[in-house]
């Protein structure tokens, strides 16, 4: 089965404990492609400026993912500054945001993704998430992220697009913002009323929780002695699960299980590096040998 991922390639650059980046390939579709691309077939749909260095596309296609839908327009590329103070690695400090071509330009898919079943609706404008869904033939699986940027702004609109999926991946600030409830699971519970049928509720460093009508389980984060740059953690984190899920025959405790297990450890190596430092050269023995590791903490 094949995958399509709608959000944004973006340059970033970052500022943490462990120094400074600037220009790195990232956006909420890229780390999610780069993730998902371990299962499944990953189409990816963003809009970039002419300034986008070719040698970041030429990545993305060497990585196989499908970048027929990734539209270069005249003008800048979307590019986000950002400071990871040494006391909260979990929240970055945004010192600057250009938006560049994605003002005027919409993601859009070619004739034959219309068709892909599994959708995921990375990090972007509600409005623009419900446009582009519109554009697609009856797509059977479908997730998103939104940020509180969004909910702030759209909360009309997040609404509304979450009546039409079947799976929302948010932090816990989020779910909080989004229910008003301070419990998590109360928040959860809150969540599946909107219209989806299942949620996940990241809480970074602590790990996150699953909640569907049938389903409740907990899954701590891989343990780390430090952390780089959490920047694309959480993208990475939804790719694994969409692209696990995506290749799966059937969705029961056992394939959600797994799908969350490899999320949690593929955000592992996403944290350890600036950018995809450590994921671009990541191999899924490398993976499948951390992800051994992580059960076995769960022998008790």
């Amino acid at each position: 089965m094949s995958l399509v991922v709608m959000g944004t390639v973006a340059l970033d650059s970052l500022k943490t404990p462990h120094g400074v980046k600037k220009d790195l390939l990232g956006g909420s579709a890229a780390h999610f492609a780069l993730s998902a691309r371990y299962f499944t077939n990953v189409h990816l749909s963003a809009v970039i400026g002419q300034d986008f260095p070719q040698k970041h596309i030429t990545f993305l296609k060497n990585k196989k993912i499908i970048t027929e839908s990734l539209l270069m327009k005249p003008g800048k590329t979307f590019r986000w500054s950002g400071e990871y103070l040494s006391y909260d690695m979990n929240t970055a400090v945004t010192l600057n945001t250009t938006l560049g071509v994605i003002v005027q330009s919409k993601p859009t898919v070619s004739a034959r993704e219309k068709n892909i079943e599994n959708v995921f609706l990375a990090n972007y404008d509600p409005d623009i998430q419900l446009e582009f869904l519109s554009k697609l033939n009856k797509p059977k699986f479908i997730g998103m992220d939104t940020m509180n940027l969004w909910i702030e702004a759209k909360q009309g609109s997040v609404a509304e697009l979450m009546k039409k999926v079947h799976l929302v991946i948010v932090n816990d600030a989020e779910a909080r913002e989004l229910t008003d409830e301070k419990n998590i699971i109360k928040a959860a519970k809150a969540l599946l009323k909107f219209g989806p049928k299942m949620v996940i509720i990241k809480k970074g460093e602590h790990g996150g929780i699953f909640y569907s009508k049938n389903h409740l389980f907990a899954l701590p984060a891989y343990p780390l002695e430090a952390v780089v740059d959490p920047t694309g953690a959480g993208d990475t984190f939804a790719g694994g699960v969409m692209g696990f899920l995506a290749e799966s025959k059937k969705i029961n405790s056992k394939t959600l299980i797994k799908a969350l297990s490899y999320a949690t450890i593929l955000s592992s190596f996403n944290v350890q590096g600036f950018g995809m430092d450590k994921t671009k050269n990541l191999t899924l023995p490398q993976v499948n040998k951390r992800l051994r590791v992580f059960k076995e903490f769960f022998n008790f």
